[in-house]
């Protein structure tokens, strides 16, 4: 019952997120078609939104290994924003800087203000090892891509690197085997541009490059090593055929069963995510 009730939790996840689908290495699913890589990025962010003026940079430094299942981004921001409230001008600036590292199934932030460490599970990553276990990641985010509406507009030339230009809902992305090199999004009157400066790729990666600080680690709700997580899969096929057995009331009193998320949903919705599960489950090679 509780490997089935991961299964809900995730079928909900990819409606509400739609994220884009990774994976681990266990399986050998590659989220990059390239081994490793080191990557620098500078970022800038200018726009105006209700009447206030934001403008900001910053860098972002990209490392990663094992086709991206073991991955460190580390990004330092300095964001100002002007506005005029009551006659008066007033500006405020924020700086940010973060550390997020996927390894395998286990993700972890870093919140340096708090210094705290906090370990969850790549909901994104644990969903393609449970319904595409023998399938390229990669390909499985450019199908996603195209489900939402995204094309190629273009090929070009970035660093050296021959990229593909995608345009997905008011962004363009200049992805070199399945690695972003330069985006540009508008979101609400703020433009965002991020610019690879330097990109080398089928290097060795030293493991010092994926240490965290030594903060304390918070574990979030639901966090399992990736040795937990693989436990739990072990009996996952039996329980994926009950799954697609069961009508749709069955799988309701189950699924609401010690869900309150799912308690909330109305029928409609609850019909919605078991259908949305069915497609999931029958696309499963």
């Amino acid at each position: 019952m509780k490997k089935l009730s991961i299964l809900f939790l995730f079928a909900t996840l990819f409606i509400s997120c739609n994220n884009d689908a990774q994976n681990t290495g266990k399986n050998n699913l590659k989220r990059y078609e390239v081994k490793s890589g080191i990557i620098i990025y500078n970022t800038t962010t200018s726009g105006k939104v209700m009447g206030s003026v934001i403008s900001g940079s910053g860098t972002e430094k990209t490392y990663f290994k094992d086709w991206g299942a073991v991955e460190l981004i580390e990004e330092e921001s300095t964001t100002t924003t002007k506005m005029k409230m009551f006659g008066q001008n007033n500006t405020e600036t924020e700086n940010v800087h973060t550390i997020a590292k996927l390894d395998n199934g286990e993700s972890y932030h870093v919140d340096f203000k708090k210094k705290e460490i906090y370990a969850g599970r790549d909901m994104a990553m644990d969903m393609v090892t449970i319904f595409h276990p023998n399938s390229d990641a990669g390909e499985i985010g450019k199908n996603m891509t195209d489900g939402m509406g995204g094309k190629v507009i273009g090929n070009e030339s970035f660093l050296g690197y021959d990229c593909e230009i995608y345009d997905l809902m008011g962004s363009r992305q200049w992805i070199y085997k399945g690695v972003t090199l330069k985006m540009e999004v508008t979101v609400m009157g703020v433009t965002t541009i991020k610019t690879a400066t330097s990109a080398k790729f089928d290097i060795s990666v030293s493991d010092s490059y994926f240490e965290l600080p030594d903060f304390p680690v918070i574990k979030l709700d639901g966090f399992q090593t990736n040795e937990e997580f693989d436990s739990e899969m072990e009996d996952m096929d039996e329980n994926i055929e009950a799954l697609k057995n069961m009508s749709f009331e069955e799988w309701k009193k189950i699924a609401t069963e010690n869900d309150e998320k799912m308690k909330n949903m109305s029928d409609k919705q609850l019909h919605e995510t078991y259908d949305m599960l069915q497609k999931m489950l029958e696309m499963r090679n």
